[in-house]
């Protein structure tokens, strides 16, 4: 398999003896040796080469300006929020499987089948083990009880825009302006730093506890990150956070089906792979994620945070309230 270097080559230079065999053309947003597994064994099991462009920003401008001539099948990001966006550039297809409907749970497809979730991700709440609490609530994150004991990235990063997102989604911007004043004065240092940053200053003594995504934990103890990250990852519990009137707020990668696919059926047929059993499996061990088909085994390390409750509330809901929750973050002075 090759994975053609991002942005300096294009796959519309791809020749006519290239283009006779079976393969399936990846635009994605994210990074390609996160994928290598799973497009390996299908390329063993299958002999459809599989090419891959990275493309850390443009997708959607990359293919609209391609237009027709796009070589791509298939664009492939985290946040169900980009996916949704690529749909409502007109860059997408539905994909008619009841393969992907059966594997996925509603709440993590779009309902006219324009794009299905393939693993994913809690925002979970990362806790000193001395913190002594056994559950948590988002809302709970607002408590003055936890004054000056919570750190956390950017307000205004993606992973937490969502989250405000969903809570706007149960509560409605008012009381969510209220929980952003409350979870800012909380706050122990300036927002800033990435996930396993709350991991590292937790065991550092700076705060107590944060939100964070769920797979960190698997890449800090598993040492994946680098020995230096193992003690950040060994030092803090994971408690599983819900909303009161909800569950746990997740994140998705997915994919869609790019409009002018030119390898439509071979692209579903690996899209309906990447939800079977092996696929899935791959995706839980090799990138500590949560697979999106019921009864595949997780990694060790998320299975040990115990069993999650998903969110029931629809992610095309949540993306309707990122713009709010970016407004509403600003308006409170969060990151300031």
């Amino acid at each position: 398999m090759r994975f053609l270097a991002p942005l300096a080559l294009s796959l519309a230079v791809l020749g006519p003896a290239q283009a006779a065999a079976a393969e399936v053309n990846i635009y994605t947003t994210r990074e390609p040796k996160l994928m290598e597994p799973l497009l390996e064994a299908y390329t063993k099991e299958t002999g459809t080469k599989v090419n891959v462009v990275f493309l850390k920003d443009g997708l959607a401008e990359r293919v609209a300006a391609e237009g027709t001539s796009s070589p791509a099948d298939l664009m492939m990001a985290v946040d169900a929020g980009n996916l949704i966006d690529l749909v409502d550039k007109g860059l997408t297809q539905p994909i008619a499987s009841e393969t992907l409907k059966a594997a996925v749970p509603e709440q993590l497809r779009g309902a006219d089948d324009q794009w299905f979730a393939l693993s994913w991700r809690a925002r979970v709440i990362y806790a000193a083990k001395d913190l002594g609490i056994d559950t948590i609530t988002y809302e709970d994150l607002a408590d003055p009880k936890f004054s000056d004991q919570i750190c956390i990235r950017s307000g205004q990063h993606p992973y937490n825009t969502a989250l405000v997102a969903a809570y706007i989604a149960h509560h409605g911007a008012e009381e969510t302006e209220k929980w952003l004043v409350g979870l800012r004065d909380n706050l122990a240092r300036k927002p800033g730093g990435g996930d396993r940053d709350v991991a590292k200053d937790i065991v550092g003594g700076i705060c107590k506890l944060g939100p964070a995504n769920s797979y960190y934990v698997g890449l800090m103890r598993s040492g994946s990150g680098g020995p230096e990250q193992q003690p950040w990852g060994d030092g803090i519990d994971v408690k599983l956070a819900t909303f009161k009137d909800g569950g746990t707020h997740v994140n998705i990668s997915g994919v869609v089906l790019a409009m002018n696919a030119p390898n439509k059926e071979e692209a579903i047929n690996l899209v309906e792979y990447l939800v079977s059993d092996e696929a899935q499996q791959i995706y839980a061990k090799a990138n500590y994620e949560y697979p999106v088909k019921a009864g595949v085994p997780l990694d060790p390390i998320i299975a040990s945070f115990g069993e999650i409750k998903i969110d029931r509330m629809p992610l095309a809901e949540v993306v309707k309230n990122r713009k709010t929750a970016t407004e509403l973050i600003d308006r409170v002075g969060f990151d300031n």
